[in-house]
């Protein structure tokens, strides 16, 4: 591997997105990560819908670039082969329910003994303080109580986000937490302990745009007042083919929105005269706007649109998305032979970096994969290996079924 990371490695003992994300960030710049999952199955997102070759595209789309080794963990042995493997490790995450970690023996503490600098990461999902912090926590439940659903709601019905946002959320906070604190170990030469919940990493990310009417204390709004989120619901256009979104806030778009549209008048109309007047007007104005761009097809309102420099883009599918010119033109799409999952289309990395550029991500692993050389490395010679293989405390390379 290559990229601003190499050299570094983390032990990642994370299940299903949020750690997953977090470690595949790491690997794709460069950290050596390997992965410890349970002998029987390994993670449940191996074990989800949407497989090809034994392998879901969940596990394929988070786990890249790792190596997979299987240890028990409910077993002594596989608690003492996962410190061996901490004492050369510059990070570990985790992100067991609060409490479990340390009851299975794998507490910061017993981490630190092995390696006293490490960078030892917990996530959770609710937080590690207060009656909430043991709950169960998905994806959605962090949606409900962040207020994200409300604002997605604009005021009326709660709606979901129709993408697990906190997790991936989580996961890109948590990379981004991990190097801070390399950094930091850098210059210091101590270690620290990474906590990072979904439910904190939401609501920071809901403060910088959708949390106005909160943010001065003593003149708060009403819940569902104060989002800017409502208004962009409502850029959302239908054409005489399609959707497409349009956003003509500033006077200069609005002077370009009514030429494409040649509608000369609504520069004359005082409802429209100013930003203030636009907004105080803005149903008028986007049913105005909505009833133009219904006359023609979204391509050509693109090129009417561009011509005047208003922001626009076409609404795009799924399918389409991946083939758009200018997908093609960032390069972040990503095709390889994957040894049993066969041709597979993921996204590069987004990060680019100029003078540790990171070289093309390894496959991600068949279940145990890389036990024999993971605990080799740790110090295990063959026998041992072979005994906690023979005693289910370690699998050997397994594959997945279909």
């Amino acid at each position: 591997m290559s990229g601003p990371l190499q050299g570094y490695r983390v032990i990642d003992l994370t299940t299903m997105i949020s750690g997953p994300l977090a470690t595949m960030t790491l690997a794709d710049q460069g950290a050596e990560v390997i992965k410890i999952e349970h002998p029987e199955g390994g993670d449940l997102s191996r074990r989800v819908a949407g497989r090809r070759g034994g392998f879901a595209a969940a596990y394929l789309n988070n786990n890249r670039g790792k190596k997979s080794a299987t240890l028990n963990l409910k077993d002594p042995r596989g608690i003492e082969a996962v410190l061996k493997l901490c004492e050369s490790a510059d990070v570990f995450v985790q992100n067991f329910r609060p409490g479990v970690i340390d009851r299975l023996g794998l507490g910061e503490a017993a981490v630190r003994a092995a390696r006293p600098d490490i960078i030892y990461t917990s996530i959770a999902g609710f937080g590690f303080e207060g009656e909430w912090a043991g709950k169960p926590v998905y994806d959605p439940l962090i949606q409900a109580l962040s207020g994200l659903a409300s604002v997605q709601g604009g005021g009326g019905r709660p709606r979901l986000v129709r993408t697990i946002l906190p997790d991936k959320l989580t996961g890109i906070q948590t990379a981004q937490a991990i190097t801070a604190a390399l950094l930091a170990r850098a210059r210091t030469g101590e270690g620290s302990h990474v906590r990072i919940s979904m439910l904190d990493t939401v609501l920071a990310f809901l403060w910088s745009s959708d949390m106005a009417g909160h943010t001065f204390v003593g003149v708060e709004d009403a819940p569902e007042q104060g989002t800017e989120a409502q208004s962009f619901v409502e850029l959302i256009y239908q054409t005489a083919d399609g959707w497409m979104a349009v956003s003509a806030h500033t006077d200069s778009t609005w002077k370009g929105l009514a030429a494409a549209m040649n509608r000369p008048d609504w520069l004359t109309d005082p409802r429209f005269a100013t930003v203030a007047a636009r907004e105080e007007n803005k149903s008028a104005r986007l049913e105005l706007t909505q009833e133009e761009l219904l006359k023609d097809t979204t391509a050509n309102w693109m090129d009417r649109l561009s011509a005047e420099d208003v922001p626009c883009a076409p609404v795009l599918t799924r399918d389409q998305v991946y083939r758009h010119p200018q997908v093609a033109a960032n390069g972040i799409m990503l095709e390889q032979d994957h040894p049993q999952a066969g041709r597979i289309r993921q996204t590069r990395t987004p990060a680019r970096f100029s003078a540790t550029t990171p070289g093309a991500p390894g496959p991600a692993r068949r279940l145990g994969e890389d036990t024999r050389d993971v605990l080799a490395q740790a110090g295990y010679d063959a026998p041992a290996i072979d005994r906690l293989i023979a005693d289910g405390i370690a699998t050997d390379a397994q594959d997945m079924p279909e």
